[in-house]
């Protein structure tokens, strides 16, 4: 059995990835509506709410075998503001360090740290972000790595997410667990630029993680797509009509060949404002490639996903529900969503992609801690 700690735990989407072997000891987030999903599905005796800046080490129990955290992404995302670790969200990062400084000075260090983020984190102010991400770990007394995982491997969702693993330096790696170089699916061209801006003594002490890739992904879209009721309420025929005229000539291209098929297809939109001839303009934009887009959080009605279902000439529209979003992170049906459908969607739109946990879990966590253990 192995424990951990998870910071930014939102509804708990780390906690079901790792799975019941795994013991959480400490839970923190700010957000009251989301520490309440986390309560309703795992109970509340790990949890404390309120800003990790106001979090003594002292308050965590014993010492964890991984400390989590999913830290807050506005200031990285290249939709951002672009104020870096130095903005006010994404700056939580440094509170959470400072916990993990502390255990280490109490001598309870965990085995393991496990950072995500959006992979705008790579090149955020020139990749300076990321640099200072991989030297405070470095000399935390971690050994960094970082691999970008695209959920779509696992789920029909398209979530492509860094995720930086640093593992303590007293810990002596199994040789399969990482390389002398970067390969694999994980190794991204981005991932591998960043690294090699790195200052030299911090590159020197970067690890190549061997990840190896899922099983072919067997679900699509359609298999996620929740029937017809209360909970999914279809757009009117007009609603639809102008949803369509907001189509570039090539999401129109890309709805023809879906009416082509003549079967049952389900899509995807998104609104977005782009420039086009000196003018902002409204356009939808489509995909019919059997997964949804990255999920985000309700920050607005263009920021709702929409889906589209399509049978020869017929085409319907609605927005996505709170649970088809829950089901593209991996969450089972008897997960408690808030009854609140912005909650709902902000609590998935910011969470963590649970197979996407177990894969690290299974082929990286397990076998470095059952090598400590050996």
């Amino acid at each position: 059995m192995a424990e951990f700690y998870e910071f930014f735990a939102g509804g708990g989407m780390v906690r079901a990835g790792l799975g019941p072997d795994w013991t959480c000891r400490f839970a923190n987030d700010i957000d009251a509506k989301k520490a309440a999903a986390y309560c309703a599905n795992w109970g509340d005796d790990a949890l404390h709410l309120g800003d990790v800046a106001d979090i003594a080490p002292r308050q965590l129990p014993d010492q964890a075998d991984l400390a989590w955290a999913s830290f807050p992404c506005q200031d990285l995302s290249l939709a951002g503001p672009g104020r870096g670790l130095a903005g006010h969200r994404s700056g939580a990062f440094h509170g959470f360090w400072r916990v993990i400084e502390g255990l280490a000075a109490g001598g309870r260090a965990p085995a393991l740290v496990a950072i995500e983020n959006v992979c705008g984190t790579l090149t955020s102010r020139g990749g300076a972000d990321f640099a200072v991400l991989i030297r405070t770990l470095s000399e935390g007394g971690y050994r960094p790595g970082a691999l970008i995982i695209d959920a779509e491997r696992f789920l029909p969702q398209s979530r492509p997410r860094l995720f930086v693993i640093g593992v303590r330096d007293r810990i002596l790696l199994d040789p399969a667990l990482c390389s002398a170089d970067p390969h694999g699916p994980f190794h991204t061209p981005a991932v591998i630029r960043a690294v090699s801006t790195l200052p030299p003594e911090v590159a020197a002490r970067t690890l190549w993680w061997s990840l190896p890739a899922p099983s072919p992904r067997t679900t699509t879209l359609t298999d996620l797509i929740e029937p017809d009721g209360p909970n999914t309420p279809w757009h009117t025929p007009d609603q639809t009509a102008r949803l369509l005229t907001q189509m570039s000539p090539l999401n129109v291209q890309k709805l023809a060949v879906a009416r082509r098929t003549g079967t049952l297809t389900h899509g995807t939109a998104y609104r977005r404002t782009r420039q086009e001839h000196g003018h902002r303009i409204q356009r939808a934009e489509v995909r019919f490639d059997g997964i949804a887009g990255c999920l985000r959080t309700p920050g607005g009605g263009s920021s709702r996903q929409i889906v589209l279902e399509v049978t020869g000439d017929r085409v319907r529209s609605r927005l996505m529900s709170p649970r088809e979003t829950a089901r593209l992170m991996g969450l089972p049906d008897s997960y408690q969503l808030p009854t609140g459908q912005g909650d709902a969607l902000h609590l998935t739109g910011d969470g963590v992609v649970v197979p996407v946990v177990r894969h690290l879990a299974r082929h990286l966590f397990e076998p470095i801690l059952g090598s400590i253990r050996r």
